[in-house]
């Protein structure tokens, strides 16, 4: 019986994807991601859906836009965020239907 052929990454493609995973592996930044799947939100809205100060949010979307995950889009005074790594819906998804998705209440 011949040997089945595997198909695997390079590990230099798994190592870029353990340090974007790394950078998501936060619940902060996971609750941004959820809400810029939704639409675009200022870094004042996106910290009091965290309860965070504004200058820790804007910490948490500085990382994730490194990674490629973000964009961001000034509008007058306001900076708007938003999801360009089209991937980041799937990872989410995963999480969601693992963990659960609560409604938010406003």
């Amino acid at each position: 019986m011949a040997p089945t052929k595997i198909k695997l990454t390079e590990l230099e493609a798994l190592g870029q994807a353990a340090e974007c995973l790394r950078t998501l592996a936060h619940p902060h930044r996971l609750r941004m991601v959820q809400m810029l799947l939704q639409g675009d939100y200022t870094v004042g809205e996106l910290a009091e859906a965290c309860e965070i100060p504004s200058p820790m949010a804007s910490e948490h979307l500085r990382l994730m836009q490194r990674c490629g995950f973000l964009s961001s889009e000034k509008d007058g005074r306001s900076v708007y965020y938003k999801v360009v790594e089209p991937h980041l819906k799937n990872i989410l998804g995963c999480i969601e239907s693992r963990f659960g998705v609560e409604p938010v209440v406003r």
